[in-house]
């Protein structure tokens, strides 16, 4: 079985031309995506990808258009991280309410990235795999799903990756090869 990048909301050209704003809405979704497997929550994850955007654009506007994805998702990570931190102070100190939802209530569903198929059984193949993956990354350790994110979905090379998450190229291809043997594992199943 082989997992596939998705095809990018707007495929941003490589060259320098790309403006900030066609950057930022090419990654947009997925930032989204990779926010909320993160949280949990879909309301955290629209703030820690707004403010992923906000700081991006103060510090790194200036930078080449080569740069601007690695640079993106490191402010991202950095934001998941601060939450996270919140979160266990915050749990220090008040009743632990579960603050997570249900990642299939809302939000954009991984089998609705799957092309149509006029067959209704094969429709519900698609459906059924894309929820056994949602499932499959929400159950990956927080290191392994942020690699495959930006490795698989995102298409950004190791390098990029290890600088959008603060580690080393080996880190990186270690936690994606666990990664992808899991889900493999886990979603065999579903293989045709």
């Amino acid at each position: 079985m082989t997992i596939e990048p998705l095809p990018a909301e707007q495929p941003p050209p490589a060259d320098a031309s790309l403006s900030l704003e066609a950057f930022l809405g090419g990654v947009q979704q997925r930032a989204f995506m990779i926010a909320r497997y993160a949280t949990g929550n879909t309301d955290e994850a629209l703030d820690i990808v707004q403010d992923a955007m906000a700081a991006f654009v103060k510090h790194y506007r200036k930078k080449p258009a080569e740069q601007r994805a690695a640079l993106f998702f490191r402010s991202l990570n950095n934001r998941i991280i601060d939450f996270h931190r919140r979160r266990q102070r915050q749990s220090r100190w008040q009743w632990p309410w579960s603050r997570n939802e249900d990642l299939t209530s809302d939000g954009p569903d991984i089998s609705a990235t799957a092309a149509s198929n006029e067959r209704p059984s094969a429709t519900a193949e698609q459906n059924e795999f894309g929820q056994a993956l949602q499932k499959a990354l929400t159950e990956l350790p927080e290191r392994q799903r942020q690699v495959f994110l930006l490795r698989a979905w995102q298409g950004l090379s190791v390098a990029e990756t290890a600088q959008a998450l603060s580690i080393s190229n080996g880190s990186i291809k270690t936690h994606y090869y666990r990664a992808l043997k899991t889900l493999r594992e886990q979603l065999e199943q579903h293989h045709d």
